[in-house]
């Protein structure tokens, strides 16, 4: 796994907690990207139409460098691809999730790309603008039944296919059995938000400067934090007239929680720097006790080659709150371009990547999107910390909104709750005004 956020080594309490220039020409630049070519509808209009193709010959793919499969993994399942079909070449491209989207949108008029990685939250928006293809017709029926529900949803709009699922994901709660034990902290009391501060006071008490680790750069990994904390607050992105109503209720409550961890000095204010990378860095070093990330942090945790504590790191479901404990739909899906002029060997190398075989033998890194999978030894023997929580936390998860004008919404709310976070206004005002902004571009 390469890490792709701009920070390096010690993150622990030395970096001033203000967003980088890099992270703030993020989201920026794809505000402004996403607002010039998604509003004309880069895949359509003038753009080359794409076509089936020969079903052999080049295709291209666009994939990140992050959480989930890593560069190795992806580039291994490429090599088994051409040699059980030799007569298809791929070229795998890797970017950073941060600029995944609007690498995507970018390059979709000239058809870079014929197979890209989509996240859950852009099938609206990339369906409707022709970015990239239904593939409706090409699912087969048995897939729906074979794949679980969480899955089969993730490339779906307005009752098309968009894609197929190939990472399905949630943050779980990772703790370093460790430092708990020096605490005196029973794992049992991670069960609740509110136990996760009890037993992170302890912690600090015990000589643990911040025992706390998140991804709250401003970027999506921090909503994907917000999110999970929203639904165990009970709160709501929109209303049932699909209007704002994250500035409401368990909305608000979520973000004075993680103000308030900072003002504690529970977190480590680099949080707000900090990409799911950083904490799994931070986390690996010992230098946090408690964080919520994606399900490859396990492995790479427990890894002598890549973590200072292996053998120390177990993890469990996402905490409950008020009203719930759902983990965010992290879920990402294999993608034919719209503008691709080699669909059918492009439908064949997805086909592959998300076949149940290929899924199971890289389940360390990513578990698989097929049913039957969680049933089975092998699988199960590659991840058993991981699996048992799978199978509570993947039948409750949250998603983001569904909308086409998503990611514009997502760079609003991603700037406020960063204020809120530093202090620069209160959690309520930012929200406020979030919600004012993301109403106008749900009308647009």
């Amino acid at each position: 796994m390469k890490p792709t956020s701009p920070s390096s080594g010690s993150l622990a309490g030395n970096i001033a907690p203000r967003p980088t220039r890099r992270g703030l020409l993020v989201g920026g630049s794809a505000l402004g990207l996403s607002g010039m070519l998604v509003a004309c509808g880069v895949g359509g209009g003038g753009a080359k139409k794409g076509g089936g193709g020969s079903g052999s010959g080049s295709i291209r793919a666009l994939f990140m460098q992050q959480a989930g499969y890593s560069e190795e993994n992806i580039q291994e399942m490429t090599a088994a691809f051409m040699k059980a079909n030799s007569g298809i070449k791929v070229t795998a491209d890797f970017v950073s999730y941060e600029a995944l989207h609007d690498k995507t949108v970018a390059a979709a008029p000239a058809g870079t790309y014929d197979v890209v990685l989509i996240d859950v939250i852009w099938p609206a928006e990339f369906g409707t603008k022709n970015i990239v293809a239904d593939v409706t017709d090409r699912w087969p029926d048995e897939w729906k039944q074979q794949m679980l529900g969480g899955a089969v949803t993730t490339p779906q709009y307005d009752d098309k296919f968009y894609g197929v699922p190939w990472i399905l994901d949630t943050k779980y709660l990772f703790y370093n059995t460790a430092q708990l034990e020096k605490a005196k902290v029973d794992p049992a009391q991670l069960d609740t938000w509110d136990g996760v501060l009890t037993a992170a006071r302890a912690l600090k008490q015990s000589g643990v400067k911040y025992p706390l680790i998140w991804s709250w750069q401003q970027a999506e990994a921090l909503i994907c934090d917000y999110t999970q904390l929203l639904g165990a607050f009970g709160g709501s992105f929109l209303d049932d007239a699909g209007q704002p109503a994250f500035n409401q209720g368990g909305g608000v409550a979520a973000l004075e929680f993680m103000r308030q961890t900072i003002v504690d000095g529970l977190t480590n204010p680099a949080s707000t720097q900090s990409l799911e990378e950083d904490v799994r860095r931070v986390f690996s070093s010992g230098q946090a006790s408690i964080a919520l990330n994606w399900t490859y942090m396990y492995g790479l945790a427990n890894d002598p080659k890549e973590s200072q504590i292996p053998g120390d790191v177990a993890v469990l479901q996402t905490p409950s709150g008020p009203v719930g404990r759902p983990g965010v739909n992290g879920s990402m899906a294999l993608a034919l371009t719209a503008t691709s002029e080699n669909q059918d060997a492009g439908w064949k190398y997805i086909e592959y990547l998300t076949s149940q075989p290929v899924q199971n033998k890289y389940a360390l890194s990513s578990l698989p999107v097929w049913e039957s999978s969680y049933d089975d030894p092998k699988v199960v023997e590659t991840n058993p910390a991981v699996v048992p929580q799978a199978k509570k936390q993947l039948g409750d998860m949250i998603l983001r909104p569904q909308v086409a004008s998503y990611n514009a919404i997502s760079q609003v709310l991603q700037a406020e709750i960063q204020k809120a976070l530093l202090g620069d206004k209160e959690p309520q005002q930012a929200l406020d005004d979030a919600a004012s902004e993301a109403a106008k571009l749900l009308e647009s």
